[in-house]
């Protein structure tokens, strides 16, 4: 029979071990700028959701820049249904008429917003929910496809407004909500939103937490999982239609981000849990990182 007091000393140890490993990374990511898109099964599930909040507070508390962007597809769709609207998608966009678009904005800048706020807060570190709305941050414009109502896309991002929380030791809660110069709201892919942050604020790592492995030669199987490539062969890949269905926009995503100064980016499962940190605080990293050219990043 292990002795407690032993197991205790051993666990204690192995705690110990594991934070002075992580030290050089810790240190190479101190004062630089991570954007994280928080969506997926981690922010369904109760258990992993705390993780996620917990694995944002550490790279707070260590000296990284995390600002956190999130989307809410599920909770809107619950909302929908409880006034007995039917969610409705073409091309993979939501159709946001008039109503569907104040509900998306009550879910996401109000309820789903204004919770993960709470959650930081109360794990230990400092948030501000914010939208693309406030101080201006996002403006918007339509996406430009037919019948899918207000649905927008990205023109401009004003980083003064997030520099100014980061610099204070605020972590920037960001919902995909916009306006355009007239003030008409925008429903826009948290996905993009994130991309488009990073770019803006050449950031050093742009993070998708999925609920995929990351990018796969062969979906069906995990085991395939790609570690790392550039854009170039990002583009093969969906040339080829190994990158298909949902995977295409967030890998483009990354690409357009990368393609304007972010170092790298990670599509991560986040189902997993801690896997910010595994990907971050690791060699070995646990999903899918792409970056501008291998040549560049070797």
């Amino acid at each position: 029979m292990v002795n407690e007091s032993e197991y205790f000393k051993e666990a204690a140890a192995n705690r110990v071990r594991v934070l002075s490993e992580a030290l050089p990374y810790i240190q190479k990511f101190t004062n630089q700028t991570i954007v994280i898109k928080y969506g997926g099964a981690a922010m369904k599930d109760s258990n992993l959701k705390d993780k996620v909040i917990r694995d944002i507070v550490f790279l707070a508390c260590v000296g990284v820049r995390p600002v956190v962007i999130h989307g809410g597809g599920p909770e809107i769709n619950t909302w929908l249904q409880k006034l007995n609207i039917e969610p409705l998608f073409k091309d993979g966009l939501r159709v946001t008429d008039e109503v569907t678009m104040d509900i998306v904005e009550m879910v996401l800048a109000g309820r789903v917003n204004k919770g993960l706020v709470s959650l930081i807060s109360r794990a230990g570190a400092s948030a501000v929910g914010l939208c693309g709305k406030d101080g201006n941050l996002i403006q918007a414009r339509p996406v430009g496809k037919e019948g899918v109502g207000f649905v927008g896309e990205v023109t401009n991002i004003n980083t003064g407004v997030i520099e100014s929380l980061v610099d204070s030791g605020y972590v920037p809660v960001i919902s995909s909500v916009a306006a355009d110069e007239n003030g008409q709201a925008y429903n826009i892919n948290a996905d993009t939103v994130a991309g488009e942050i990073a770019a803006a604020l050449q950031a050093e790592k742009l993070i998708l937490l999925t609920d995929t492995p990351g990018i796969l030669s062969d979906y069906h199987d995990p085991s395939t999982l790609i570690n790392r490539l550039d854009i170039q062969k990002a583009r093969e890949l969906i040339d080829q239609g190994v990158v298909s269905g949902g995977m295409i926009p967030k890998v483009n995503c990354c690409v357009r981000s990368l393609a304007q100064g972010v170092r790298a980016a990670h599509i991560l499962d986040g189902r997993l849990p801690h896997s910010l940190l595994l990907e971050i605080l690791t060699d070995e990293g646990i999903g899918s990182m792409i970056v501008a050219s291998e040549l560049m990043n070797n």
